[in-house]
């Protein structure tokens, strides 16, 4: 069956939906039709994916809004929702499918990235007597190769920040906020850190909620990789890092005396890759 649909897409039987961040579709359109292939196209940094009621199958081309030589080494970041079910999901290269997805692995929530050069997704719908409650849906974000091993790898979100990489950091992070840490709940995979924020320099999103209109603070909660085994500690830091899909990542996290002197010492050599306002 997987063939077939692969080759009926090749011919005249597949159907095409226009480009868009996100997309929602019903498997309900396919009725008599179960054997069309709809290739659906997303040309966004981030968005989602919403199948209701899967038949047949979609193919699903994650591609950046700009083609240029930097687009090879992108990596796409999928990650299904708990209540992800319904379907197969397969990376296609040239007509040639490998399983990234079975159904039954879905439902965990977890983040899942391959190279952009691996392919779009093949996304199959598992032959039901009933389809009703079946909803195959994801978030997916476009990163950098290096950002998707960085992510993987044991070591590298443990290992403290070099002097370049903290500049740097404060330059290019998605967040960048000076604070303190409340506390850390651990949970399976990671730990929670609840930050209290007295200054925020800069959020790509609304990660750090606002304290009031005339009370400048901030609180929110960064993630850390439960292997690094943070610990709560006096005294302030200068938060980084990235967000994915929604929520802070800690990248590097000096504390702020030590960010302030070196900042100083960069400022004095003029090597500093941006400025950043420490008063």
């Amino acid at each position: 069956l997987l063939l077939l649909l692969l080759l009926l897409c090749r011919t005249s039987l597949c159907q095409y939906s226009s480009d868009q961040c996100s997309w929602k579709g019903s498997g309900l359109t396919h009725e008599g039709h179960t054997r069309d292939v709809e290739q659906v196209y997303l040309r966004c940094s981030q968005g989602s994916l919403e199948w209701l009621y899967p038949t047949g199958a979609i193919i699903v081309n994650l591609r950046p809004n700009t083609i240029s030589p930097a687009s090879a080494r992108l990596s796409i970041c999928i990650k299904l929702s708990k209540d992800s079910t319904g379907t197969n999901i397969y990376l296609d290269h040239n007509g040639r499918l490998r399983l990234l997805l079975r159904e039954e692995d879905q439902g965990q929530g977890k983040v899942h990235c391959f190279s952009i050069q691996e392919g779009a997704l093949f996304i199959e719908a598992v032959q039901q007597m009933d389809i009703s409650r079946r909803i195959t849906a994801f978030q997916y974000e476009l990163v950098s190769d290096k950002q998707r091993l960085e992510a993987h790898s044991p070591t590298a979100p443990c290992q403290p920040c070099s002097d370049a990489e903290m500049l740097l950091a404060v330059c290019t992070n998605d967040f960048v906020a000076r604070g303190s840490i409340r506390k850390v709940d651990q949970g399976a995979e990671y730990s929670s850190v609840t930050v209290e924020i007295s200054c925020l320099h800069r959020q790509k999103t609304q990660v750090f909620a606002s304290g009031g209109v005339r009370v400048r603070s901030w609180t929110g909660n960064i993630k850390v990789p439960l292997k690094c085994k943070v610990k709560s500690g006096e005294g302030e830091f200068l938060f980084t890092g990235p967000v994915r899909f929604g929520e802070a990542w800690m990248g590097c996290a000096p504390r702020y005396k030590d960010f302030l002197r070196l900042y100083h010492e960069a400022q004095l050599r003029g090597t500093n890759p941006c400025h950043v306002d420490t008063d």
